[in-house]
């Protein structure tokens, strides 16, 4: 089950196509969904969270907290809205492709996909091209 939260930022609705095409995504990558939270929030929050738990800081537009067993997966993918933003015009990119884009590589992350090295990176920007084009 998806469910969608809001932290420090206007709640906003998001359509019951977008919740299809996320279970769509894990059901072509042979997993299965379970308990997975999307908590869109500002920069200041997720900051807060880079620095407690991953003791990083600095910005980010998505993190991923991993609760997979098995072939179910599950976790919880806070994302910061501005970050979105900002990349969609640095990028010239529509924002709800970005936010999608975002959307779909926490999932990824959930999938078992990495993008520490340049490999990783290419086959990540890869198969989230692929799941964008789908939507």
């Amino acid at each position: 089950m998806i469910h969608f939260f809001f932290e420090n930022i206007d709640k906003f609705s998001l359509s019951d196509r977008t919740k299809d095409w996320l279970i769509n995504l894990i059901t072509n990558e042979g997993k299965k969904a379970g308990e997975i939270n999307y908590i869109f929030c500002d920069d200041e929050y997720l900051l807060k969270v880079n620095q407690d738990f991953l003791q990083h800081d600095y910005y980010t537009d998505v993190i991923t907290f991993d609760y997979v067993k098995g072939k179910t997966i599950a976790g919880d993918i806070f994302v910061s809205l501005p970050r979105i933003s900002e990349n969609a015009e640095t990028h010239s990119k529509d924002f709800n492709v970005e936010l999608h884009r975002v959307l779909a590589h926490g999932i990824l992350h959930l999938c078992g996909y990495k993008d520490k090295t340049d490999d990783e990176v290419k086959e990540m920007r890869n198969k989230e091209d692929y799941y964008l084009n789908i939507l």
